[in-house]
């Protein structure tokens, strides 16, 4: 049974990652139409893991594409926007610029149950003991006020 559904995130949001997703192709030189989803249903895939944390499997199969091909175009477009933040050196300088008198670095754990790797004692890379599951930590600096640099 098929059903549609609201994506809560407005759509200047997903328009502007799919340009950055589109732009991407014209670099890789990835000839037009060779994709199964164009960098609008790509953009929303990618969107749609972050706002509902939902699993892969389920979003590649609603998109209509396989498993291994959401995977694919779900880091792809991570990536895309991983390269729009702005380098930690960069931020720092900015921050001292305008004569901001501290920074809050703040982090949380991303769940994930992808992912590899053993360390030299033999624990789990990539398992958090705090919060008992898998996933990556990620952090992130912000200003004085909380708005994220």
């Amino acid at each position: 049974m098929t059903y549609a559904a609201t994506l809560d995130i407005p759509r200047h949001i997903v328009e502007s990652l799919a340009r950055l997703l589109a732009a991407h192709r014209r670099r890789l030189r990835t000839p037009r139409g060779s994709r199964a989803l164009g960098p609008f249903r790509q953009a929303v895939l990618v969107l749609r893991w972050f706002r509902e944390r939902g699993c892969v499997h389920c979003l590649a199969r609603d998109a209509g594409v396989s498993q291994a091909t959401g995977y694919r175009y779900l880091h792809e477009g991570i990536d895309v926007l991983a390269e729009q933040a702005p380098d930690l050196h960069e931020v720092l300088r900015r921050c001292q610029e305008v004569g901001m008198t501290h920074l809050v670095l703040d982090g949380t754990l991303i769940e994930s149950d992808r992912v590899a790797g053993v360390r030299e004692n033999g624990n789990d890379l990539w398992f958090s003991q705090k919060h008992k599951q898998f996933g990556g930590n990620v952090q992130f600096l912000a200003a004085p006020d909380g708005t994220p640099l």
